[in-house]
């Protein structure tokens, strides 16, 4: 399969993206590449992504993707700019915006970014790259000197480029006197609309390269020590989802939500601890978790305040251990909790689990626990956050549907 990651660049009606083989996504961002549907030995096409509504694709996702054997091919816009920064990786490039990137020609996002509609991210101003290929042509056909065009891109360059529209290129050509050009640009536009435009060009370029597959050569795998670090651990776990009962539910929400409120949950984390000390990940000889406690610290201290191993959350095995306990009533309770705290959210743009008071999950956790303030921190290690701050933190996402239902409940009462 083909992931095709396209906006302004090329529209969904272009022949090459309605193969059979050729799947299309909107112009990628952070997370974009843990999606399940994209597999190894797939090839992903990077054109277009998002910098300002969303944060943006991470080149450690982009290793990762590699990695995990799926090739990728950038070009045209935010794909060349990744392609030319990963070519040492295996990132394959495709086109004369990645060439240009490459040899150093330009360097800077601005050179391909653009506004974007916000209903179906069509383009709304000029890119630079096209603009400067649209003067290479002009002195090409002596329209402009080579001097002249070397200005004229300059002040340009000037526009801050969510608000270089047409009307701001006309102007900036009227104020510096080369309306010849610009008519002579407009012109030419009524003739071909998609004159000088080299991101469509690069764009069916690189779809072309992926179709043609040969091309496309196989990325190099990337050992995963370059590429997982914390950051990246944390957006892997934050992007596992799965279909369950109906329900689509985050992986993460699911265990934070047994840890939380799981009260056998203590019990099952210290299971899972043992279960890693008889199974290393790393090969190693298997030992009972008391007697490696014993090497580590003498036994002083308790295995959940030593041992803090990073969850894989794409492991089947450690999802199945650390879950045995969710019920269907768990399941139905994460997905009202993020229904909640979707709803915040949409009332009120900016909102996330980030931004709720670190003294409201303290709260949750006391009130859940049912312990006082000065033993949080053990309670917090012995369900596996490590630390009451990470329990905190964690614990954010659930507190608005908590209070919703913990009202709901005391107003039933009040009724009665």
């Amino acid at each position: 399969m083909i992931h095709v990651f396209v906006g302004p660049s090329l529209p969904r009606s272009e022949p090459q993206l309605a193969a059979a083989d050729v799947r299309v996504w909107p112009p990628a961002q952070h997370g974009d590449l843990f999606a399940p549907e994209i597999s190894s030995d797939d090839t992903v096409v990077l054109i277009d992504g998002v910098y300002h509504q969303a944060p943006a694709l991470r080149h450690k996702e982009i290793l990762a993707a590699m990695g995990r054997g799926i090739r990728m091919v950038g070009a045209a816009s935010i794909g060349a700019l990744r392609a030319a920064e990963l070519a040492p990786y295996g990132m394959h490039g495709v086109g004369r915006i990645y060439a240009a990137y490459a040899c150093g020609d330009i360097d800077g996002d601005d050179e391909v970014a653009v506004g974007q509609a916000p209903d179906d991210a069509r383009a709304l101003t000029w890119p630079l790259v096209n603009l400067r290929h649209a003067l290479e042509l002009a002195v090409a056909h002596e329209v402009l000197d080579a001097p002249r065009a070397t200005g004229l891109l300059q002040a340009l360059r000037a526009v801050y480029y969510p608000q270089r529209t047409w009307a701001a290129v006309r102007a900036v050509c009227r104020n510096r006197g080369e309306r010849r050009f610009a008519d002579w640009l407009d012109e030419r536009r009524k003739q071909d609309r998609h004159f000088a435009d080299l991101k469509r060009a690069d764009a069916i370029a690189a779809v072309t390269t992926a179709l043609d597959g040969p091309a496309a050569a196989a990325s190099a795998a990337v050992a995963p020590p370059q590429w997982e670090t914390a950051y990246f651990r944390r957006w892997s776990n934050a992007a596992v989802r799965e279909h369950v009962d109906g329900l689509e539910l985050s992986t993460e929400d699911r265990l934070v939500y047994q840890q939380v409120f799981d009260p056998d949950f203590p019990g099952r984390w210290a299971a899972y601890l043992e279960h890693l000390s008889l199974r290393p990940a790393d090969g190693g000889p298997g030992l009972p978790l008391a007697e490696r406690l014993t090497q580590a610290c003498g036994g002083r201290l308790p295995a959940d305040r030593v041992f803090r191993p990073w969850l894989d959350l794409r492991d089947e095995e450690t999802v199945g251990l650390l879950l045995a306990g969710e019920t269907d009533a768990d399941r139905r309770a994460v997905a009202r909790y993020a229904d909640v705290l979707a709803g915040a959210r949409r009332r009120r743009p900016g909102m996330s689990a980030a931004a709720v008071r670190d003294e409201a999950a303290r709260d949750l956790l006391l009130t859940v626990w049912r312990c006082p303030q000065e033993h949080l921190e053990t309670e917090a290690a012995a369900r596996g956050f490590g630390r009451a701050a990470s329990a905190v933190e964690a614990a954010k996402r659930f507190v608005l549907g908590f209070l919703e239902e913990t009202q709901r409940r005391e107003t039933t009462c009040a009724g009665h």
